[in-house]
């Protein structure tokens, strides 16, 4: 009887033909596996998009209160809400003073600082893009390139004066509760170099009203000791009016 030499049915060897089957199954196996991780990886990657903007934000604020620390440190006060003219007509933000102490010392020379911020000499500036003023989830549909989100507290007894300087000596509230800037709603936005910002009236719009609200569920904030906190939308409007003043002694609960 002679012995079957066939190498196809001789043990432990392998043939090309059944190496490419191995092969062509080992492939499919981890083609599966891979699309299995990417579907199961999608749901992840969409929920961490809106928390990477929300960090963004935050960290635009923190940017802003350094500057306005830096700015403070050079002048001995912080800037006031806007400069005037001679005639006492407006010229330029406070986010236009503190544009040297966010990188933007170019820009910053470029502006004719004794013109009105929306004069024609300034109008190729004031259509810039700044990225420490913009929100990365304000929606460009909704709110121009060059529009923020960011307006200061300004008020008789609020952060920023309308044409003078602060002293820090005049805030005598707990910096931790007093508000410097707000993220107002996008239908409040305003170009970053007009002088506009958030007096009292806007800082306690009723969230009621149902406001498109940059976040889900409320507006970062940034406080006197440079802490950027989230302001939930159902805080108390007496609770708001607290962190607007700087001197009027209340006390404050945490939020």
């Amino acid at each position: 009887m002679s012995i079957s030499t066939d190498p196809e049915l001789t043990s432990g060897t392998n043939t090309p033909q059944s190496t490419r089957r191995f092969g062509c199954t080992f492939w499919l196996v981890l083609a599966g596996i891979g699309f299995v991780l990417l579907f199961s990886l999608l749901p992840t990657v969409g929920r961490g998009r809106p928390a990477a903007r929300r960090m963004q934000c935050k960290n635009n604020l923190k940017q802003i209160g350094l500057a306005l620390q830096n700015y403070y440190d050079d002048f001995q006060a912080f800037p006031p809400a806007y400069t005037v003219d001679a005639n006492g007509k407006p010229l330029h933000s406070w986010r236009t003073l503190i544009l040297p102490y966010i990188d933007q010392l170019p820009l910053y020379n470029s502006i004719d600082l004794t013109k009105p911020w929306d004069d024609p000499v300034n109008s190729e500036f004031r259509e810039r893009n700044v990225p420490v003023y913009r929100c990365p989830s304000l929606p460009s549909r909704d709110c121009p390139t060059n529009h923020t989100t960011y307006l200061g507290s300004v008020a008789p007894n609020g952060f920023f004066r309308s044409t003078e300087p602060r002293l820090r000596s005049e805030i005598t509230d707990d910096l931790a509760y007093t508000l410097v800037v707000v993220e107002v709603p996008i239908e409040h936005s305003v170009p970053w170099m007009s002088p506009q910002d958030a007096d009292e009236a806007l800082v306690l719009l009723s969230y009621g009203l149902n406001p498109k609200l940059v976040h889900t569920g409320g507006q970062h904030s940034l406080l006197g000791d440079g802490m950027v906190r989230f302001l939930p939308e159902n805080l108390p409007m007496e609770f708001r009016r607290k962190l607007i003043t700087i001197n009027g002694g209340e006390h404050v609960e945490d939020f």
